[in-house]
C-alpha cells in the first residue's frame, strides 16, 4: 500500500507543480503530485494545461503552419519552386499529439527518477490535524503533509451569451483540433492566444476576424511595438476589429455572431467557427478553499505573499492560481522558489523579470518597463532602437520586419525595458532578461561582443543608439 504520509503535496502538474515537485525530491522531501487531467482517451496526462491544451500544442501547430505558408508563399524569393503543395490536417495535428505526448510520458519519467508519487484525481483541502494537512483525492485517497503546494493553473474565461458547444464555439483547446480548416473563423478577443491562433488558422486559408472589447491593441506590450504589430498582422489578412462588444451568437449550420463596434453600431458576422479567448481564469473550484479558510481575492485568485505563502501555515500557492502573469515560466520559477524555501534555502523569484512572448510571425517579447509605465512614473530615460531591416542576418533570413527597443535609465544607464518585435524576439529577450537580472547598463550591453552575423546585434546596436553612437543607422 501506498505511504500516506509526506513531507510535500503538490496539487497541479502543471509547469509550476511538477516543476515544485521534482525540486522539492531533489532536496530530499518526499513529495506527492496529484492531477486530475487526463488525455483523449481518458488516461491520466502530467504537465496540466500548458503541456496538453495551451503551450506546447500552440507551438506546435504555429511550426507547421508557417512552414507551410513559406512553401506556399516564401520560398520563390529564395529560387525554390514549390509546386502541388497540399496540406494534411490531420497529419499536422497527429504530429502536434505525439509532441504533447511525449512529452507528458517524459514527465512521468522524472517523476519515476525523482521519487515523486504521482496520482490521478481531484485534490481537496480537508483539514489540518497536529502539523499535517489532510488532503483528500477523488476515489477515497487521502494524503497527509506537512506542506501543500497549489499549483492548479487557470481555465479559460467564458462568455454567457457565447457558451462553448464543442462545435461550433470552442475555448483555445478546441482551437487546437479543427479536423478541417474553417474557411470563415471568427474570434472574440485579439490578446496573446487569440493572435496566436488566429495566426494559425489564417496562414492555413482561413478569413480571421477577431472582434476585441478593449479600444487599444496589445496594452500589456509597448505601444510602440503594438502599434508596428498591428501594422504587421494587418498586412497578413488578420481583420481585427476594437471596442467590439459581442451581444448575441447563434449556431446552426454556422455561427451568426451580433456585436457593436465602438461607435455603438451593430454589427452582424457569420462564421464557420468561433473561439472565444478572452483571458483565463484562475482554478479554484473545488479545492475547499472555504473550508479551511484559503483566502482568494476579488478576482477568485489565492492570495500569497512575495514567497508564494498564503494565509494558511505550510500551505503554498504558484502560476496561474496567483497574482502576476499567467505565464508558464513564471509558475515554473514560483515552483522552484517555493521548493527551495521549504528545504531552508533562500529561493527567489522577481516578478519584474518575467518576458511576455508572443509566438506569432514577426514574434513579440518584452521583458520590464514599457516607455508608457516609464511617463507614467515619472522617469527620466532614454531610449536606442535598432531596426532589423538593417541587420545581416534578418535580411539573409528575409525576415526584416520589426526592431529592438532599448529603455535606460537616464542618470544611471541602468535597463529599464527591452521590446522587440522580429525574428526569433522569444530567443533575442533572454539576453535582455539576464541584463535586467544582474543590474546592467546599455553600456555594458554595448560593450559586449556580439557574434557577426547575427540577430543580437540588433541589441547591441539597440544598446550603442541610447548613446547616439549606433554604426549601423
Amino acid at each position: 500500500m501506498r505511504d500516506q504520509n509526506f513531507d510535500v503535496v503538490v496539487i497541479g502538474s502543471g509547469p509550476g507543480g511538477y516543476v515544485a515537485a521534482i525540486r522539492c525530491a531533489q532536496l530530499g522531501l518526499n513529495t506527492a503530485c496529484v492531477d486530475d487531467w487526463r488525455n483523449a482517451q481518458g488516461k491520466p496526462s502530467l504537465g496540466g494545461a500548458c503541456l496538453n491544451a495551451g503551450c506546447i500544442p500552440s507551438k506546435a501547430l504555429l511550426e507547421s503552419s508557417e512552414n507551410y505558408e513559406r512553401a506556399t508563399r516564401d520560398f520563390a524569393a529564395h529560387g525554390i519552386t514549390a509546386s502541388g503543395v497540399q496540406l494534411d490536417v490531420a497529419k499536422m495535428l497527429a504530429r502536434k499529439d505525439k509532441i504533447v505526448s511525449d512529452f507528458t510520458l517524459g514527465i512521468a519519467q522524472l517523476f519515476k527518477k525523482n521519487k515523486v508519487a504521482a496520482l490521478c484525481g481531484r485534490a481537496q483541502l480537508l483539514g489540518r490535524e497536529d502539523d499535517r494537512w489532510r488532503v483528500g483525492v477523488a476515489g477515497g485517497e487521502e494524503l497527509r503533509a506537512k506542506h501543500v503546494v497549489i499549483a492548479t493553473g487557470s481555465a479559460p474565461r467564458t462568455l454567457p451569451q457565447a457558451p462553448f458547444d464543442g462545435a461550433r464555439i470552442v475555448d483555445s483547446s478546441g482551437a487546437l483540433c479543427f479536423g478541417e480548416v474553417p474557411e470563415r473563423l471568427a474570434i472574440i478577443g485579439a490578446g496573446v492566444i487569440g493572435l496566436e491562433l488566429g495566426s494559425v488558422w489564417r496562414r492555413l486559408g482561413s478569413e480571421v476576424t477577431l472582434l476585441e472589447a478593449l479600444p487599444a491593441f496589445l496594452p500589456a506590450a509597448d505601444e510602440q511595438v503594438a502599434k508596428e504589430a498591428l501594422r504587421a498582422f494587418t498586412r497578413q489578412g488578420l481583420k481585427i476589429h476594437f471596442g467590439a462588444k459581442v451581444e448575441s451568437v447563434i449556431t446552426g449550420d454556422e455561427v451568426n455572431i451580433s456585436w457593436r463596434d465602438a461607435q455603438g453600431e451593430t454589427q452582424e458576422l457569420v462564421a464557420d467557427k468561433l473561439v472565444v479567448a478572452v483571458g483565463r481564469a484562475a482554478n479554484t473550484q473545488g479545492l475547499g478553499a472555504e473550508t479551511v479558510g484559503l483566502k482568494l481575492d476579488a478576482a477568485g485568485r489565492i492570495e500569497v505573499d512575495e514567497r508564494c505563502r498564503t494565509n494558511l501555515p505550510g500551505v503554498y500557492a504558484v502560476g496561474d492560481v496567483v497574482r502576476g502573469p499567467m505565464l508558464a515560466h513564471k509558475a515554473s520559477e514560483e515552483g522552484v522558489m517555493v521548493a527551495e524555501l521549504l528545504a531552508g534555502q533562500s529561493g527567489h523569484c522577481d516578478l519584474n523579470q518575467v518576458p511576455g512572448i508572443l509566438y506569432t510571425a514577426p514574434e513579440i517579447a518584452w521583458v520590464g518597463k514599457t516607455e508608457q509605465q516609464l511617463k507614467a512614473a515619472g522617469v527620466a530615460y532614454r531610449t536606442g532602437q535598432f531596426p532589423f531591416m538593417a541587420n545581416g542576418r534578418a535580411r539573409a533570413l528575409g525576415e526584416t520586419a520589426g526592431f529592438v527597443k532599448m529603455l535606460a535609465d537616464a542618470e544611471t544607464d541602468r535597463l529599464l525595458g527591452v521590446h522587440i518585435i522580429g525574428p526569433m524576439a522569444s530567443e533575442l529577450i533572454q539576453q535582455a532578461v539576464l541584463a535586467l537580472a544582474f543590474s546592467a547598463s546599455s553600456e555594458d550591453l554595448a560593450r559586449t561582443i556580439h557574434a557577426h552575423p547575427s540577430l543580437s546585434e540588433a541589441l547591441h546596436e539597440a544598446a550603442l543608439a541610447v548613446g547616439k553612437r549606433a554604426i549601423h543607422i
